[in-house]
């Protein structure tokens, strides 16, 4: 299978003759059932030797994008027979056009193998009920991160998205103890419990753990504690992935709130500065762009692939849960990036600084109604439910966003309930110009 058990406890450099093994068996594989990418290679062989696969050029989502229209359903990067595709999924959208994802049932494994791994180093595992509320229609996040959880031995609720109120009462009557949702999902709950079962806070729910992903945000302390207070939860951030590589293949544990990339033994990762493509060191310190290739993939496998995530590794040493794989934190994706006179400024950042403000919900948008430049960064900020606005609220937080960021904002104050609050991932940058 390429997989080795337990492989995200093994050091990277104690992997070295297993990966390269597997790069040797999946570049062959590549080189002769992907059309997509003998057309980017231009005829060029793929190098034997792992430490040498920057001499090939990168691909990224616009590449697919252009693949699948025009060689349907799935693109010519599929380098496996059409009746070795065991599952079907489609991602969001969330960013673009959505993709149609081709898995066959060796991929399935792998693929659900390693987000176990991820969720087990957040705390899920044999003895929890954990309620999954990511959407079973198609997104990868529905069956196959149940799948991930279910790999873990903990029992899975599949709930899915819709019908708040039942699951509030699903929670109550079977006690569950741990919900994996997106970051922003809770607020939706918290709405639906105020509204429709008065005398219960939150906390009387008894969920324990909170299981994330799907959006950025749970770095800030803020909003973690926020979790905590409100919820008697311990927020983790449990489920980072990219779609078109594998739903999840990092998360945190109890020891360190940084994401541990746990899929050494079948992916392979580069550090990229966004701008020249020059290959960065993957040490502790070091941010760009994350760039990844399969070492263990039969339909869809990709070669240096630019997500369009930028990280910041925090460590590279084994971490005390055992987890070998480095540390890192995502900045925020490249396409979210706004450029403010010179400053890189990304979701994550403002969340930072609305969050500190008690009277806001912690809910906001950057509305980008003009074409670069930008001198000022455009924030609309909501209001908490039942907190008003003295007349300052704006300059102040303006005045934050200087001495924090270093960036002049233009904040505009909203009402509370201006923004809906959503049951999938939540689109924070909003480019509306022509």
């Amino acid at each position: 299978m390429s997989l080795i058990d337990d492989g995200h406890r093994i050091a990277l450099h104690e992997l070295a003759g297993h990966r390269q093994a597997a790069w040797e068996s999946q570049s062959a594989h590549v080189a002769a059932n992907s059309a997509f990418y003998r057309r980017i290679w231009n005829g060029a062989t793929p190098p034997r030797r792992l430490e040498d696969l920057p001499e090939l050029p990168f691909s990224d989502k616009a590449d697919l994008r252009l693949s699948q229209p025009a060689h349907p359903p799935f693109g010519d990067y599929l380098a496996a027979p059409r009746d070795r595709v065991s599952r079907l999924h489609r991602t969001s959208g969330t960013t673009g056009q959505a993709m149609n994802l081709a898995m066959s049932a060796r991929d399935c494994e792998i693929t659900e193998i390693v987000g176990g791994r991820a969720q087990a180093l957040a705390g899920l595992g044999p003895g929890i009920t954990v309620v999954h509320c990511l959407n079973y229609q198609m997104w990868m996040g529905g069956l196959t991160d149940h799948l991930t959880l279910e790999r873990t031995g903990a029992t899975v609720v599949p709930f899915g998205v819709g019908s708040t109120e039942l699951l509030v009462r699903t929670i109550l009557e079977t006690g569950i103890t741990a919900i994996s949702c997106t970051p922003s999902y809770p607020a939706v709950l918290e709405r639906v419990v105020s509204e429709k079962f008065p005398g219960i806070a939150p906390a009387d729910l008894g969920l324990r753990l909170g299981l994330f992903g799907g959006e950025p945000g749970l770095d800030d302390p803020a909003l973690r504690q926020r979790f905590r207070d409100t919820w008697g939860m311990e927020p983790r951030n449990s489920n980072y992935g990219v779609s078109d590589v594998f739903c999840n293949f990092a998360s945190q544990c109890d020891h360190d709130t940084a994401l541990h990339f746990v899929a050494h033994d079948v992916l392979h990762a580069e550090l990229i500065d966004p701008d020249s493509g020059d290959v960065r060191p993957l040490r502790a310190g070091a941010e760009g762009e994350l760039v990844l290739t399969h070492l263990a993939r039969d339909c869809q496998p990709l070669v240096r692939f630019r997500t369009g995530d930028i990280i910041a590794i925090e460590a590279t040493d084994t971490c005390g849960c055992g987890c070998a794989g480095f540390r890192f934190r995502v900045i925020g994706r490249s396409d979210d990036m706004v450029v403010v006179r010179g400053l890189n400024m990304f979701p994550t950042m403002v969340a930072a600084v609305v969050t500190g403000f008690d009277e806001l919900s912690g809910d906001y948008r950057i509305v980008l109604d003009t074409p670069p430049p930008y001198d000022a960064l455009p924030v609309r900020a909501e209001l908490a439910k039942g907190r008003g606005d003295d007349g300052t609220l704006a300059r102040r937080l303006e005045a934050a966003f200087k001495s924090r960021l270093g960036a002049t904002a233009r904040v505009t104050i909203v009402p509370a309930g201006t923004f809906p609050v959503t049951e999938g991932k939540t689109r924070r940058v909003i480019r509306s110009h022509p």
